[in-house]
């Protein structure tokens, strides 16, 4: 059915609610890529052949005959327990689920009206059978993921079904483009892509531009390590995305809107080509939307993985062909971005308020979150914690709340450390930061910053020294190179930091990390290059002492810095073999046959040969 009015899409809408509630029973198999990596796909399968080998069964629900639908939904957050499987309208989430199970779950849930209770999830001896009862979905408020894991990703009916392209409706027959630029300001939206920068404000330049010919982008390139925010969005409810992309696109006045999605997130890219197929399909895109006069199309352009494309002007740059490297501004991208035409240009979760806040009012908005950080905030919650997966909270959650209450804690009851949070161009938090508000402006003043949305969380195991020397590699392995800040600058301190994770660090080295780092930051072209020293300064600042023992002592308290190791023999276990010392290829090994030998560190060269080959167990090492 084609959609040519507001009626067409009130009927569209009738129909497609009323095929979701003729399936009495709805299996939602988690799709996405964590629980696709687990098996889901086999799991998916079996139940539907068992669904449809049932047709000729009555399944008595109240006062329904049963007609179940089998369907693959997007991520449902919980990736820690996946494969995910839930059942509607009991709400029941099953967990760990394997293709095996797949019988069990059809003759005692489906069938029987029975929940599986050792696929419930159990916490302090209690078994959850809702799923929103479970600590892990109880503590958050999901608006932006709140279809995700609830709805078919490939089937805009179901998007229908959840009240979708209601916003659109509502902004091409009942408001302005000025209008819709005003609740966007007044909502305060601001960018979730790292920034923060005010959504509306950003639309309000390209609307007043003088050039008629204007574009929409949309950023999903996310390359931080450990984040996922974006890309489970676009698996699990693309249409949400496109819906705040169409409505942006028709408050600049821009015809065509471009998504930039990195390469390596295939299955999103999949999604996106088929969402924009329905969408173009039943006249939500395309030509004269909906019957409204106004038009708009959509296209995917996919990333090589670079990480400096998430800038603003590298992404364009890439999107034109070009090698995406940032440019000098002014002009920005709002005035002369892709093509060199006025740009509106968010990344994928900050789209996806849009229809939100066009649908509910900026004063709806306002009641989530802080005064000047409304909303919501996507994280992807990685590392050292119980309950790993994609959480959604209110701006201004604290660290601890996240960490100890939705993620369950540190694992092996460990101690907390720190949280590396907004990736390579985040900072580290800290035990004293565990009850600051998680919003821009807080984080900010700590020297950290939210960035996309990736929370890393560290124990007391890790070495803070190691871990920014991990991040100055990935910066500095990314950098594009066109700035001599960012292509020298880090290049110079990712070889101190390998100096003093090797045991070759001096004192002065730890000024001069400093003095690098803030001059990055002052000089460096891009946003990118402006955070890349931002992992190494924060550890600094609250990781002093282990980079001071690292250099002074030669010594890593967690031992994860092997060329610190310090191999010890034994003497009780000793047997005088000499084995040890004609394996060691440095000569760092003496002793007499019959005798306990003993090893000379200062010559060791940390191979482990000597560990290896010991028959009697008697070497081992010291940190």
């Amino acid at each position: 059915m084609r959609i040519g009015s507001r009626e067409d899409l009130a009927a569209a809408r009738s129909e497609a609610v009323a095929e979701m509630k003729s399936q009495a029973k709805r299996i939602l198999v988690c799709a996405g890529t964590g629980c696709l990596a687990g098996g889901s796909e086999k799991i998916y399968q079996k139940l539907k052949s068992l669904a449809e080998g049932s047709e000729g069964v009555s399944v008595e629900f109240g006062a329904e005959i049963a007609h179940f639908g089998v369907k693959q939904s997007g991520c449902h957050g919980f990736c820690e327990m996946g494969p995910l499987v839930r059942i509607e309208p009991m709400n029941y989430l099953y967990i760990k689920v394997r293709e095996e199970d797949c019988e069990e779950i059809f003759e005692e849930t489906i069938k029987a009206n029975r929940p599986v209770e050792r696929l419930l999830y159990e916490l302090d001896g209690k078994r959850y059978l809702g799923q929103d009862d479970i600590p892990f979905y109880a503590k958050q408020t999901r608006q932006v993921l709140k279809n995700c894991g609830h709805i078919d990703a490939e089937n805009i009916n179901e998007y229908f079904a959840v009240g979708g392209y209601q916003a659109l409706e509502k902004a091409l027959f009942e408001m302005t483009p000025d209008e819709i630029v005003e609740v966007v300001m007044e909502s305060n939206l601001r960018g979730r892509g790292g920034g923060g920068f005010q959504t509306g404000y950003k639309w309000k330049q390209v609307r007043r531009q003088q050039e008629t010919i204007r574009y929409v982008v949309c950023n999903g390139d996310e390359g931080d390590p450990g984040a996922f925010m974006d890309r489970s969005v676009m698996e699990g409810d693309p249409h949400k995305m496109l819906e705040g992309m169409i409505i942006a696109g028709y408050a600049v006045g821009a015809q065509e809107g471009y998504i930039y999605v990195r390469a390596e997130y295939p299955l999103a890219v999949k999604r996106l080509r088929v969402a924009i197929a329905q969408a173009e399909e039943a006249g939500i895109l395309g030509d004269d939307i909906m019957g409204s006069g106004y038009s708009f199309r959509i296209h995917i352009n996919r990333g090589a993985g670079a990480f400096v494309c998430g800038e603003g002007s590298a992404l364009t740059s890439s999107i034109e062909g070009e090698r995406g490297m940032p440019r000098t501004k002014p002009p920005r991208t709002v005035e002369q971005g892709l093509f060199g035409k006025p740009t509106v240009l968010n990344n994928v979760e900050t789209y996806a308020n849009v229809p939100m806040i066009i649908l509910n009012g900026a004063d709806w908005y306002h009641q989530i979150g802080t005064e000047k950080s409304p909303g919501t905030k996507a994280f992807a919650l990685t590392g050292s914690v119980k309950n790993t997966g994609l959480i959604e909270v209110p701006m201004g959650t604290t660290l601890r709340e996240i960490v100890f209450d939705i993620g369950g804690g540190i694992k092996g009851d460990a101690g907390f450390k720190a949280v590396q949070i907004g990736g390579p161009s985040g900072g580290c938090l800290v035990t004293d930061n565990l009850d600051v508000p998680l919003d821009f402006d807080s984080l900010k003043k700590l020297g950290a910053m939210i960035g996309s949305g990736g929370l890393v969380v560290m124990d007391e195991n890790t070495c803070m020294v190691e871990v920014a020397r991990f991040f100055m590699n990935f910066t500095q392995n990314e950098s594009c190179g066109k700035c001599v800040p960012c292509r020298e600058g880090t290049k110079r301190m990712l070889e101190i930091m390998e100096d003093i994770v090797a045991g070759r660090g001096t004192m002065e080295q730890l000024d001069l990390l400093q003095e690098l780092g803030e001059a990055i930051t002052d000089t460096a072209l891009c946003g990118l290059g402006k955070s890349a020293a931002l992992p190494v300064l924060s550890t600094l600042k609250n990781f002093r002492e282990e980079y001071v023992e690292h250099i002074v002592d030669k010594r890593c308290r967690t031992g994860n810095c092997k060329a610190l190791r310090r191999f010890v023999i034994d003497p009780e276990k000793c047997k005088g073999c000499s084995k040890c010392a004609r394996n060691c290829p440095a000569g760092a090994i003496s002793g007499e046959i019959k005798h306990p030998y003993v090893i000379d560190n200062d010559k060791c060269i940390r191979c482990g040969a000597c560990m290896e080959g010991c028959t009697f167990g008697a070497i081992h090492t010291e940190f």
